[in-house]
């Protein structure tokens, strides 16, 4: 057994919990080794390592291993690259080859120890990094990147080389980049553009291409960090060092696998506090995306559900397509926080405002109706059988003259009016043309969001390519979902980030004493008892019913009429996982003779089955109210899951359950209901009363407590069902299941 039997847990014992959950030793935070205070009750880290990457994107000295001038050589393109790279930076470029005197002009050192000053990052163009590492130690590198393949991406003995390099990283002192990357580090970004940049993020190159040329487009980026398969240096690192660059107004992410899911949470909770949003296409949705992934680039994918929970709880904005992804990332860098949240669809065509206020609706954008004064101003620009409620139509013809500024101006002053949105279906430049230019000078002139939606397939107009693209204000975008998933996403995040409080900063730090009063009840690698699982919950101070476990027919009676008529007798036992289906589940009995005959058969069909009984339960009846499940599962990158759903029978059939990952608050314990198909059921349908909705969530809080505490010595709890009864009479757990790790 894991852990402190008794007082606090010590240091040591902690990260002896880390180490069996499969986690990383001996965790940093703040470049140094975490303390107690720096650690969770389980022995994780509960901020994030922010990695010191300055001297990586803007190093002093460079040196390139293996650098070569041969023509038709791969690694002489690639040196060429970086020589042009390094003096675009103003770092000093030093070749490192055994045999060669000189590289492109530039004198070479035969080997690293050589060099004639010490560097900030070492870029390895050899076929196996791992001899190298020690070189490097020794010369006392900062960082080094591996392009070299043939690592995790390739299966079993792979991942095992991967291992060893990551240990030798390790080892070194020094921070790894890759192996499996490639040059994307050291693109040239354009300098000319002004405003809050993208950072990017991806484990594909290519698949960061579409974000990169954004560029071409006048959005400014600012770093590109292709991580490859992360022996060392993952996502994660990244997106803490983003956070904290005041430059980046956004970070975009192209995520295969997650190295570690806990480092990814931390990562995340910092650019939350930050407010820096970050925007993800997460690979994986489906099996067929994760098996693909984990080819690629050697990580667990995740299980999805999970993944999606976790991204959410942390504001992580995922997207699917890479267009999302530069649309939503480029919008959420530039706007600044929205004035309000009400929604404005304005357009010189009533279907075109119809079509696209149906599709904004239909995604949860708020679209209030102008007010009637609102609506009266409009009018005096607007023919008064238009409609001008929201959307607005315009019917054309006041945008060709002095009238289409003014109901431009007019919408944007409606203090409940945070975005205005126009789409333009296709370039009629009577019209378009001057739509757009004052488009773009009301743009300059609010603190308010400007979107327009181009819908010309040609793109090549100067309204578009000079006008719309040529101001940093308003937002463009060629497709109406692309626009309604970006504005979606922006008014989530500001509000997410106006709301957010960190979880870790009040997770526990000291088992709680349910803890120690829970260690005699564990039996490693076995599924407890019914009674002997309740007794745990019972020790977390989650009610069960009133019951005696007996082991005769006469003391079943005797506690049947201490439990009170009716009542509900179930064999108990570590070997019984699913009761009503073998049988072992009388329900209803209102006398001693229907207790006596109950218990004979539970037994009978035990001692048939071959299975063990520590005793038959006889419980208090609880009939009243609405069956839920909240449990607890491990998942391989994050740990212990809390889950919450409809229980009962309902939970195989209906598959409707919302997940988080532990520490979360009370405000996203009532989000994960807020996510249930079926939370009608908890407002009372059909003449039923509501329930005990306050009950509900205090059962997900003590359960996620569970979690935390014995995340490494429980592999799976369920309690199902969870009766919550009407509300103010609280919650029962009627039957519950614990298998220890």
């Amino acid at each position: 057994m894991l852990g402190s039997t008794h007082g606090t847990l010590t240091t040591d014992s902690r990260r002896a919990r880390v180490i069996a959950c499969g986690e990383q030793p001996s965790p940093v935070v703040h470049g140094r080794p975490a303390d107690v205070d720096d650690l969770d009750v389980s022995g994780r880290p509960l901020y994030a390592d922010v990695p010191d990457l300055d001297r990586f994107f803007r190093p002093g000295s460079v040196a390139v291993v293996g650098a070569s001038d041969a023509e038709g050589r791969p690694n002489t393109g690639i040196t060429r690259q970086l020589i042009a790279w390094a003096e675009r930076v103003g770092a000093r470029l030093h070749p490192v080859h055994p045999t060669r005197q000189s590289v492109f002009g530039i004198p070479c050192s035969p080997s690293l120890a050589d060099l004639p000053e010490q560097v900030d990052l070492a870029v390895l163009l050899v076929g196996d990094p791992l001899p190298v590492i020690g070189e490097l130690a020794e010369a006392k590198v900062k960082f080094a990147v591996a392009f070299a393949s043939g690592f995790a991406e390739t299966g079993a003995e792979g991942a095992a080389a991967q291992a060893h390099l990551a240990a030798a990283v390790r080892r070194a002192g020094l921070r790894l980049l890759g192996p499996n990357t490639n040059l994307n580090a050291f693109e040239k970004f354009r300098d000319d553009l002004d405003g809050p940049a993208i950072a990017l993020i991806t484990q594909s190159g290519h698949q960061g291409r579409p974000v990169f040329a954004m560029q071409e487009l006048g959005v400014r980026l600012s770093h590109w960090a292709p991580t490859g398969n992360e022996a060392d240096l993952e996502t994660a690192d990244f997106i803490s060092y983003f956070s904290e660059q005041p430059e980046i107004g956004a970070i975009a992410c192209y995520v295969e696998g997650l190295k570690d899911g806990r480092s990814f949470l931390l990562a995340a909770d910092r650019a939350a506090r930050r407010g820096v949003p970050v925007v993800a296409v997460k690979v994986g949705r489906t099996e067929t995306g994760a098996r693909t992934a984990a080819s690629h680039t050697g990580k667990l994918t995740g299980a999805d559900t999970v993944v999606d929970a976790a991204m959410r709880q942390y504001g992580v904005i995922r997207v699917d397509g890479l267009d999302e992804l530069q649309d939503t990332a480029a919008l959420l860098a530039r706007a600044r926080a929205p004035r309000a949240e009400g929604v404005v669809v304005y357009s010189i065509s009533g279907g075109t405002g119809a079509h696209f206020a149906d599709l904004a609706t239909a995604a949860g954008l708020p679209l209030p109706h102008l007010s009637a004064p609102k609506q009266a101003e409009l009018h005096q620009w607007i023919p008064e059988y238009l409609s001008v409620t929201n959307p607005v139509d315009n019917g054309g013809h006041p945008v060709g003259d002095w009238r289409g500024r003014k109901i431009i101006d007019a919408i944007l002053a409606d203090p409940k009016v945070g975005v205005l949105i126009c789409p333009i279906t296709g370039p009629f430049p009577p019209m378009s043309d001057k739509l757009a230019q004052d488009l773009v000078d009301a743009a300059e002139q609010t603190d308010k969001l400007v979107c327009v939606v181009w819908g010309s397939p040609v793109g090549t107009e100067a309204a578009y390519r000079e006008t719309l693209l040529g101001s940093s204000k308003v937002a463009t975008f060629r497709t109406f979902a692309n626009c309604i998933t970006a504005v979606r996403a922006y008014l989530d995040h500001h509000r997410f980030v106006a709301a957010y409080r960190s979880p870790f900063d009040e997770a526990p730090r000291t088992p709680s004493p349910s803890f120690r009063k829970t260690q005699a009840l564990m039996r490693p690698g076995q599924q407890l008892s019914e009674h002997a699982a309740k007794q745990l919950l019972r020790a977390y101070g989650i009610r069960v019913p009133r019951e005696q476990l007996v082991t005769s027919a006469a003391a079943a009676v005797r506690a049947a009429s201490l439990v009170g008529y009716p009542v509900v007798m179930k064999a108990s036992g570590a070997q019984i996982a699913h009761k009503t289906e073998l049988g072992l589940v009388k329900i209803g009995l209102t006398s001693a003779s229907q207790v006596r005959d109950a218990y004979r058969e539970l037994t009978d069909i035990a001692r048939y089955e071959g299975i063990s009984l520590d005793g038959v339960l006889v419980c208090q009846m609880v009939e009243r109210g609405v069956e839920m499940v909240v449990g607890v599962t491990h998942d391989e990158l994050f740990g212990p899951t809390v889950t919450v759903g409809l229980g009962g029978v309902l939970v195989e059939v209906l598959r409707d359950a919302a997940v988080r990952v532990p520490p979360f608050g009370e405000d996203q314990a009532r989000g994960m209901l807020g996510e249930l198909r079926g939370r009608a059921l908890l407002e009372g349908v059909r003449g039923g009363p509501p329930v005990d909705v306050d009950a509900l969530i205090e059962v997900v809080m003590r359960v996620q407590r569970m979690a935390l505490e014995l995340g490494a010595d429980i592999a799976e709890l369920d309690i199902n069902p969870l009766m919550v009864l009407p509300r103010g009479q609280g919650a029962v757990a009627l039957d519950a299941l614990v298998v220890c790790r």
